[in-house]
């Protein structure tokens, strides 16, 4: 036994069907397409929302929920994260070194979870009011940098 001589178990493999060869195959003249009709001719397509008449699926079901435009989706920090690390000011581009957050795609927001022993400079787009009075009650500031997206990002609301 080699591998020359293996074969798969009968019945494994079906023969493709050949269409359009002629009367004799089997599958000739009309190339089970049947005759006249939408389907017979060539570059018709069975569009997959098409249902013959009927009122389609997508248009019998109920529509549901609402999509905000312009909601505006942030990185988030909480200040037990920022409390953690030695530094006095802390901006964006040291949250992401740190991993504090993922992209610089997004807007960054602070939020107020957690608290704060020493003073801390903190740079941001937005910070929630708790984060903001747990900030300047340890003596610290807060600093709103403007968030310029680029291409195909969105702007924050005005007022966060």
């Amino acid at each position: 036994m080699d591998l020359s001589t293996l074969k798969p178990p009968k019945g494994a493999h079906h023969k493709n069907k050949r269409v359009g060869r002629g009367v004799g195959s089997g599958h000739g003249k009309t190339s089970t397409r049947g005759h006249k009709g939408q389907y017979a001719r060539s570059g018709s397509k069975r569009r997959y929302s098409r249902e013959g008449g009927q009122m389609p699926l997508h248009r019998r079901l109920p529509k549901r929920g609402f999509s905000n435009p312009f909601r505006v989706e942030y990185e988030v920090v909480n200040l037990s994260e920022l409390a953690t690390g030695g530094q006095e000011h802390i901006d964006i581009p040291l949250m992401r070194k740190l991993r504090l957050i993922r992209s610089i795609s997004m807007p960054v927001k602070v939020l107020g979870n957690g608290t704060l022993e020493r003073p801390l400079r903190i740079a941001a787009h937005a910070f929630s009011k708790v984060a903001e009075e747990k900030i300047t009650a340890a003596g610290g500031k807060c600093e709103r940098v403007p968030f310029i997206p680029t291409k195909g990002q969105k702007t924050p609301a005005r007022g966060n």
